[in-house]
């Protein structure tokens, strides 16, 4: 596997922010707040914490656009065959949805891995680009990439995380300190691919389109042509940005996407393998059973009574 770090934005080895009390604060508020393993939702609509006492198997999952910014510990997401790795140095952004491979590297019980989760508002990211000076346009780079974090967005995330504290105060202050963290990522170093996610003619925008028809039609025999007519593009352009941006051709991404509504429906609603291919779009119980051992390492029933056994998971 290739990796995606670099030696400015990815480290080799965890490594806390000496020196910087909000990093400090933020772990010792998260870990008062959540004292079981999990990714746990808050009173804030757009915030979630996560905590897990030990490092965790590779899970695949679909990630939505968000931050994730680890204080304490490590964890690394794969997508395709780039491997990226955050921590309380670098912290990572998802601008589309994406299949991804994430697992968990460092955590013990003393001291666990702790994470804070912030959905992306894509209308709160369009409103702060109109706002900010123009940009020159770039190509599109891929949708999952890790940023540095920076004083001024940890001392945000302090002051969000202490509202939980006076849960009278969220609705006023939660979404004034949301559009800072948000206006903190876009005018960072890499704010340009969170930039193009929201600019109208943007490859990320583009792309975007089709994956929102993807998800939304997932079980359809869908056309790349139709894809590129919802993306404003041709055939040749889309499947060129749609790599760039996702790692993943259209049709690959549509079947991720099938495998892992497959296996939500036999985790969460009891449903058996066969029945679940058919729900996904799959006519042959057989070349879903293939593919799902392919993306998660198990036959499809295996895999399910392996997932039931495991404690929660940590799932950003």
């Amino acid at each position: 596997m290739s990796s995606a770090a670099s030696s400015a934005t990815s480290p080799t080895s965890f490594a806390p922010f000496d020196g910087f009390a909000p990093q400090r604060e933020l772990a010792a508020r998260i870990a008062r707040l959540v004292t079981t393993d999990g990714t746990h939702a808050s009173e804030i609509e757009a915030l979630s914490l996560i905590r897990a006492s030990e490092p965790s198997q590779p899970c695949s999952a679909v990630y939505q656009p968000s931050l994730c910014v680890v204080v304490q510990g490590r964890k690394q997401a794969l997508l395709g065959d780039e491997v990226f790795v955050y921590d309380a140095l670098n912290y990572l952004v998802v601008s589309v949805t994406l299949p991804v491979i994430g697992q968990i590297l460092t955590a013990t019980n003393a001291q666990p891995y702790l994470c804070l989760r912030i959905s992306l508002d894509v209308r709160m990211l369009g409103e702060l680009v109109l706002q900010a000076p123009a940009a020159p346009p770039r190509p599109a780079d891929r949708a999952l990439f890790l940023a540095r974090t920076e004083l001024p967005l940890l001392d945000a995330l302090l002051r969000l995380v202490r509202l939980l504290d006076t849960p009278e105060e969220i609705p006023v202050i939660a979404p004034l300190i949301l559009r800072e963290i948000s206006y903190r990522a876009l005018s960072g170093d890499l704010g340009h691919r969170l930039r193009d996610l929201v600019v109208s003619d943007g490859g990320g925008q583009r792309v975007s389109r089709a994956i929102d028809l993807l998800k939304s039609r997932y079980a359809e025999a869908l056309s790349v042509e139709e894809l590129a007519d919802s993306a404003h593009m041709s055939v040749s352009a889309l499947h060129h940005r749609f790599k760039a941006v996702t790692s993943l051709s259209p049709l690959q991404f549509q079947k991720s996407l099938r495998l892992h509504e497959a296996r939500r429906l036999m985790l969460s609603e009891g449903l058996e393998a066969a029945v679940a291919a058919h729900r996904v779009g799959y006519e042959s119980a057989s070349q879903f059973s293939r593919e799902y051992r392919r993306l998660f390492g198990a036959p499809p029933r295996r895999e399910i009574i392996a997932l039931r056994a495991q404690p929660r998971a940590a799932g950003d």
